[in-house]
């Protein structure tokens, strides 16, 4: 029995390093599902860590201000990153900017000091870093699914954070919250290390 199952596991991994040496299809950057424009942006945000890692940091923060920040924010981030991508959609290819290393470190650096911050102000800041999220996603979608896809990323980022926000407001345990301030941490670390690559490749 012992040596049959070895046999299976051995076939099981011939057949998946097979699969991965000799791809039918090579894909840069976007995905495509095969379901509709509207999966493909669902996927292309989800399988982009530079985009979802924000929208998780924000929807975080919300929650561990209380809950009317997460009603506020559920609304205004969906909205500003689908309007910045509609204007990155219909406009011209701006140059690389570190928008994504910026939303790592402001609100990693955010979770990470437990920083009470007037809601007016959180707002104007996940608006300003959803707007510039979006604005580069729309450009980025336009040799793929287009507006469509787009409204795929806004549902997404509306139910991620409806549901992280959400389980975050509602958990009053000391060591939860503790997690989420190192997991912030994290984040800020990793904006700050990608700022420093940005910032080489213009030096060097």
């Amino acid at each position: 029995m012992k040596v049959f199952g070895r046999e299976r596991a051995f076939t099981a991994v011939v057949v998946f390093t097979c699969s991965i040496l000799f791809p039918t299809a090579g894909l840069a950057h976007l995905v495509t599902t095969g379901m509709g424009p509207v999966y493909d942006g669902t996927v292309h945000l989800l399988l982009t860590p530079e985009d979802l890692v924000p929208v998780l940091a924000i929807a975080v923060y919300s929650g561990l201000q209380g809950r009317e920040y997460g009603r506020y924010i559920l609304f205004v981030l969906p909205l500003a990153w689908f309007l910045g991508g509609m204007v990155g959609f219909f406009s011209g290819q701006l140059p690389a900017l570190p928008y994504a290393s910026l939303s790592f470190l402001l609100f990693g650096l955010l979770i990470a000091i437990n920083a009470r911050i007037p809601v007016l102000v959180f707002l104007s800041l996940a608006a300003a870093v959803g707007t510039m999220h979006g604005f580069f996603n729309g450009q980025a979608l336009k040799t793929g699914p287009g507006v469509v896809g787009m409204i795929g990323i806004m549902v997404t980022v509306f139910v991620l954070v409806a549901i992280i926000s959400a389980l975050v407001s509602v958990s009053s345990r000391y060591w939860v919250k503790m997690i989420l301030r190192v997991m912030g941490s994290w984040i800020a670390a990793s904006g700050l290390l990608m700022t420093g690559w940005f910032i080489r490749g213009y030096i060097t």
